[in-house]
């Protein structure tokens, strides 16, 4: 056998490695996520972690968000996502599927323009908006009233790796009946974390972002929001406007309840077939 044959051989038993191992892991992680939904403290009918589900957000949140909706509603069905990354996995993303519209806001120059070719006819169609801005306490608000009609939206998602609260809570152009934002999982109940604002911070990958799940908690109930649940991997709180809690949802209302630490191995969760632009653009 040729020293070419050779090292082709042994390329396609690495390949083949990778793919075994791959799946392996899937088959894990799918595993370890189906028992911790069976354990006792989800079988309240009241729980949202049974309806989590991934089609296009980092983890369960779709499924979450989905949920949240079939028992409150929608009226509008607009939604304001900032943090989006390349659009192909974000929480909104699945929401255009069923006839929502909104503006995604993200810093990524790279992901931006690729978002503008390949969703034109959303964007053309005032779906979907999208703006390349860094995000700071003196810009958020013109960036959504120049971009959002509404005033009482549906959804806000949160997500950009760090000043997150600060960001939120400066936000008074809006009033979202149902809030998604980023917590620090790090820190479990009743530690109230929050990180200094910092209009240049840029995440390094450490302990050091957002607040914790207890801070939010309290600050967004001042502002009329209550926390209804988390998602399983700890990344994601979910909160819906007071006047529409009714008796819909999980209480009491504290991240004592409904902390869930930081799995954040269940990213590696999929959905099926690897997401494309395509899907969308070619939507029926």
């Amino acid at each position: 056998m040729s020293i070419l044959s050779r090292i082709k051989q042994i390329k396609h038993k690495l390949f083949s490695f990778s793919d075994s191992a791959k799946l392996i892991e899937q088959l894990m992680i799918n595993e370890h996520y189906d028992k911790l939904r069976t354990q006792s403290r989800y079988h309240d009918p009241k729980s949202l972690i049974p309806y989590g589900y991934k089609v296009y957000s980092q983890n369960d949140e779709d499924g979450i968000i989905n949920e949240i909706f079939n028992r409150i509603g929608t009226t509008n069905k607009t939604f304001v996502e900032f943090g989006i990354g390349d659009g192909l996995e974000n929480n909104t993303h699945a929401l255009l599927f069923n006839g929502w519209k909104g503006l995604w806001i993200d810093a990524n120059h790279k992901a931006v323009k690729e978002i503008q070719a390949n969703y034109y006819s959303l964007i053309k169609s005032d779906q979907l908006t999208i703006l390349e801005s860094f995000i700071t306490l003196e810009n958020i608000n013109k960036l959504i009233k120049n971009n959002i009609k509404e005033t009482n939206i549906d959804l806000l998602s949160v997500d950009i790796d760090g000043n997150d609260f600060h960001i939120l809570t400066q936000i008074n152009c809006i009033k979202p009946r149902v809030i998604v934002t980023e917590y620090n999982a790090k820190f479990h109940p009743p530690i109230m974390y929050c990180m200094n604002y910092n209009g240049q911070y840029s995440w390094q990958g450490n302990d050091c972002f957002g607040a914790s799940l207890k801070f939010l908690e309290v600050e967004l109930a001042k502002r009329d929001y209550a926390l209804v649940g988390c998602n399983l991997s700890g990344a994601n709180a979910f909160f819906v406007r007071s006047d529409l809690l009714e008796d819909k949802f999980l209480s009491p209302y504290t991240a004592e309840k409904h902390y869930e630490p930081a799995r954040y191995y269940l990213s590696s969760l999929e959905s099926g077939h690897p997401a494309s632009y395509k899907t969308l653009k070619n939507k029926f």
